[in-house]
């Protein structure tokens, strides 16, 4: 049994705009990525393309076997090298639409969902709609749970790097 959960990224006094453009840059997400360093060692950028169809990224993260809670390491024999993959549609007034997934090389589950990026009355929101799933009896919902709290980690650590990164190249003052 899968497990759900959403996640709302708000972005006040910033435009749909101004973070598709961020979403587009290069030098925002190697910034982004060494911004994640902080919290894992191996992150970075193996892929962006960004035109009038979309943006394609692809990031690598790699996680460190002790770094790792002791459930997963159950399950995890050596360090834990996660390809996450995010793509978002043309650029639009009204919503962009995108998703993500990430994988692990011969991992026990999946994890994935949709992204929504839209306006608001005070500036804009990117909403995350998670399903994780882990194919381990009796673990498994132990582990759907765990990943989820930490993706909300991530997108927390995510949005607040990105708020500042809009901040600087956006002042909104």
């Amino acid at each position: 049994m899968a497990r759900r959960l959403d996640y709302s990224a708000r972005y006040p006094l910033h435009t749909t705009k101004e973070l598709y453009a961020a979403l587009s840059n290069r030098d925002y997400w190697d910034a982004r990525m060494a911004e994640m360093r902080k919290y894992s060692p191996g992150n970075e950028v193996a892929y962006l393309e960004a035109g009038d169809g979309g943006i394609d990224v692809e990031l690598h993260h790699i996680l460190p076997r002790d770094m790792l809670p002791e459930i997963a390491q159950a399950v995890m024999r050596k360090d834990m090298v996660i390809t996450r993959k995010e793509s978002y549609g043309p650029f639009g007034a009204e919503e962009i639409i995108g998703k993500y997934s990430a994988s692990i090389p011969a991992g026990p589950g999946s994890l994935g969902g949709t992204i929504r990026l839209f306006p608001t009355d005070t500036g804009c929101t990117m909403r995350f709609s998670s399903e994780a799933k882990v194919f381990i009896p009796m673990v498994g919902p132990r582990l759907e749970q765990l990943m989820l709290v930490n993706l909300i980690d991530l997108f927390r650590a995510e949005a607040e790097f990105t708020v500042q990164w809009l901040d600087d190249h956006h002042p909104t003052r």
